[in-house]
Parts: C-alpha cells; structure tokens; sequence
C-alpha cells in the first residue's frame, strides 16, 4: 500500500456505510465493512432481489462498454460514480478491444480512492478524478489530461444516478445536460439507475439508505423518471433494446441470476449524441 492510498483510508468513516462498499458486498468483494453487510442485510429485507440485481448490473457494464469500444469504435470513457475495484472494470474491457482505451473514473470515496489509484498507478491511459459527479465543468477540465473533447466520448453514469438527490447542486438531469453539452456529435451517453413502481419500495428504501449513508443517496425514481432524463436535447436512444431492466440489455447469455422478486430493478439504456 502506497501512502496515498494510506491517507485516503485514514478518512473512511468504517462505521457509516457507504452506497460503494455495499455493492461491493452484494459482488461478493472484500472491500467493506461490518456496518456495510448489516446495511445490506437490512436492505434484502426490503427488497429481496437486490443482490441478482447487483450481479446483473455489472454485467450490463461489462456488455455496454464492450458494444460502446467494438460497435461504435469510441477509445475514450467517462465512469461517473465509478466505485470500487473489481473484476472487468471499464479501463479492462474496453483496453481489451483497443490497449489505446482512455478512462477517466469519478468517485468521491475516499476508499475507492485510495485503492483506484494503486491498482491503477501504471496504466497510463486512466485517470481516478476525486470529484463529485454533479461538477461537470470541474472534471471535463481535469479529465482533459487524458480525454479530448473534440472527439466522441462514452459518459457512463451506469447505477450511479439513485446516489444523486434533487438539490440545488444539480439534479441528475441537470447533470446528464451538462455533461451532453460538452461532448462532440458521435457520443455515447449511458445512464441506468434503481426504480420501482411500487411506491412503498421507493420510500422505505430511499429512507432506508439516506439514513444508513449519513445522507450520502439520492432516491429511487420511476421508469418515466429515468426516461425523461433520455429526453435531454441531442440525445437519441439506440432503438433496437431501447430502455429496459439492464438484464435484458443485448443479452450475450441465458445463464443470468434472474430475480426471483421484481420490487425493483435496474433501468435504462444507450443514447447517441447528435
């Protein structure tokens, strides 16, 4: 361990959970804590499914910057709220269609901090950006060290928008518009975030996570929610599986945890930039 990733473990707070190191957990990794499991167990109280959920969503990760690098041919990415280390991160994947692959990670987690940056310390095409998401302008200006935006960039903002709440910081459109604002024609921008239409689900498990995470959450939306943050100017959603639950997103496999509950799932798709 290098002393930047020592520093940025002396912030992490062990005791509060956090929406990274839980998800962490239901991926099965080891980069959590005590008080991460016992949020999680409270959580598949609530919402059973959420660990199939979670295996799901990082293979739609995994399938959509695979599709992004060999069918759109863009070589740069943006992972907003990027998370922790684990197998078939972005810069792996998309490094394994074309080694010239560009990736710029954004987290505030002083955990996913410390340990991004030692995995990823001689990998010269990737950057960890320490920024809340929400300061477009802020990390198009530092991700410019590796990213230029004269060209086509994939923003990836993938599971990641239910940690964002509806404040005068900027809310996720206002995000997702901004971000639109400063990428070339030929973009890809893919955005996916827990729903449910179940009213109850939304409010106990939005209550739920703001109060385990200190506050640190923004809320689960509703399938029109998240469609009409497809409805930014200049963006196209890609036809052939549009929106949907991210399971059913070009599926390569049939072999999948399917949920055995459908309280919530994981929602949303690909548009283009015009």
């Amino acid at each position: 361990m290098n002393d930047e990733t020592a520093d940025s473990q002396d912030q992490i707070d062990m005791h509060t959970p956090s929406a990274a190191r839980m998800y962490d957990y239901l991926l099965g990794g080891h980069y959590n804590y005590p008080s991460d499991r016992s949020a999680c167990d409270q959580l598949l109280t609530t919402a059973p499914s959420t660990r199939e959920l979670a295996v799901n969503n990082r293979a739609f990760l995994v399938r959509v910057v695979r599709h992004i690098a060999s069918h759109y041919g863009i070589r740069q990415f943006i992972d907003h709220g990027s998370g922790l280390p684990t197998q078939s991160n972005v810069h792996q994947v998309a490094q394994s269609v074309d080694p010239s692959c560009r990736v710029v990670y954004v987290d505030n987690d002083p955990m996913v901090l410390g340990y991004g940056r030692a995995f990823l310390e001689e990998n010269q095409n990737v950057l960890i950006l320490p920024s809340d998401m929400r300061k477009t302008k802020k990390i198009a200006a530092d991700a410019a060290q590796i990213i230029d935006f004269s060209q086509p960039v994939a923003a990836l903002f993938v599971s990641v928008l239910h940690c964002v709440p509806d404040d005068s910081l900027g809310n996720p459109r206002r995000m997702i518009e901004d971000t639109v604002s400063l990428l070339a024609p030929g973009s890809v921008v893919v955005i996916c975030q827990l729903v449910s239409e179940e009213a109850r689900i939304r409010d106990e498990v939005t209550e739920l996570m703001r109060e385990q995470t200190g506050d640190r959450w923004g809320r689960v939306r509703t399938r029109a929610e998240v469609n009409d943050f497809f409805t930014v100017p200049r963006l196209r959603i890609e036809e052939e599986f549009g929106l949907c639950d991210v399971t059913d997103w070009r599926p390569d496999t049939d072999l999948v945890r399917r949920q055995e509950t459908q309280e919530w799932i994981e929602y949303g798709g690909l548009a283009t930039v015009d």
